[in-house]
Formats: C-alpha cells, sequence, structure tokens
C-alpha cells in the first residue's frame, strides 16, 4: 500500500517549498507471524491454533493449552511478537488471545483437548450432540445417547451409539457448555 503525503520544507531565507514523499506500507506475512509465534511456542504445552493478518495489518494470533491460556502468557506472547517486528517499517495492530470457549475447532490439538467432554458436530446439515471420543490424526468418534423403543416394549430405552466422522467432511465441531 503506497501512501503520498504532501509536506512543506523551509528554505534559506524563510520560504517554503512543499516536498512530494511517498511512503510504502509494508504488509507483513501470514507466514512469517506463525513462525515467529511457532518459536515462541516451541517446547511449552501451547499450541497455535490460528494466526490472521488483513490488508490493514490487523494480526490476530490464537493459542491454546490444555490448562487454558492465561492473560500474562499472551501478554508475554505479544512482547515476544512486537519484538520481532519493527513498528517504524510495520505499521500493525497486534492481538493474541485464545478461541473462545464456544469457537468451532480448527486444529486437531482441540479436539484432544476436549476429548471425553460433550461437544455439538454439524455434519451433512444435521447437528450431533455427543461426548467426543476416539480421536485420531484423520477421524474422531461421538457417543450419541438416542432413546429407542426396543419391539415388544412398552418404553423407550436409551442407548448409545458411537458415530464417526472424518474432518474435512464437516462443516464444524464446538465445545458444548452444560448449566447443571
Amino acid at each position: 500500500m503506497f501512501y503520498l503525503c504532501i509536506d512543506l520544507v523551509e528554505l534559506s531565507g524563510g520560504l517554503w517549498s512543499p516536498i512530494l514523499l511517498l511512503k510504502v506500507k509494508v504488509m507483513i506475512e501470514q507466514s512469517v507471524v506463525k513462525q515467529i509465534v511457532s518459536d515462541f511456542l516451541t517446547d511449552s504445552d501451547y499450541y497455535l491454533v490460528d494466526v490472521n493478518v488483513s490488508k490493514d495489518n490487523a494480526i490476530s494470533v490464537e493459542v491454546d493449552s490444555r490448562q487454558g491460556v492465561s492473560i500474562d502468557y499472551c501478554a508475554e506472547l505479544t512482547r515476544h511478537i512486537e519484538s520481532k517486528l519493527d513498528r517504524e517499517v510495520e505499521d500493525y495492530e497486534l492481538e493474541v488471545g485464545s478461541p473462545g470457549l464456544t469457537s468451532p475447532f480448527k486444529v486437531l490439538e482441540q479436539y484432544r483437548k476436549y476429548e471425553g467432554e460433550e461437544v455439538e458436530v454439524l455434519a451433512d446439515g444435521v447437528k450431533h450432540q455427543g461426548i467426543l471420543v476416539n480421536v485420531t490424526d484423520t477421524t474422531f468418534g461421538l457417543e450419541e445417547t438416542k432413546k429407542v423403543k426396543p419391539e415388544g416394549a412398552k418404553r423407550k430405552v436409551e442407548v448409545k451409539e458411537t458415530v464417526t466422522f472424518e474432518y474435512e467432511k464437516i462443516k464444524y465441531t464446538k465445545y458444548t457448555i452444560r448449566f447443571k
């Protein structure tokens, strides 16, 4: 992105002359930010969930861990990223945080974090509720509880059934919050 600026310069004898300045705004590459964050997260329990860099250099970084993410950790990561970028060359806005509790999962580590917990899955236009089980690199299971009426029975009974999903065939998976 280019900016044209007109400035005035004082010449000798108190005369002023306009000058034309061309400023170039450097676009920060998403891959550069990912590398900076990945280097910081090495040998820690934290993992990168997402990095977004908008056209106007608004950078959003999401990290997580099985224990959650503290504000202090976000501040530490923010300082690290800022130490690797030059604000004079790369004018940017930076936001570091954790994914929202009910945000759709974006990386495999989130599935592993919530294994054994209740989640909602949208696949083929159908919402499924159940317990997240059997998380692998390519699939995961959802243990659903359904009420069915066995043949000859007077009442419905609860039956647990595990449905397997492939990650690329679902629209989203979200953690389900239940208040008891």
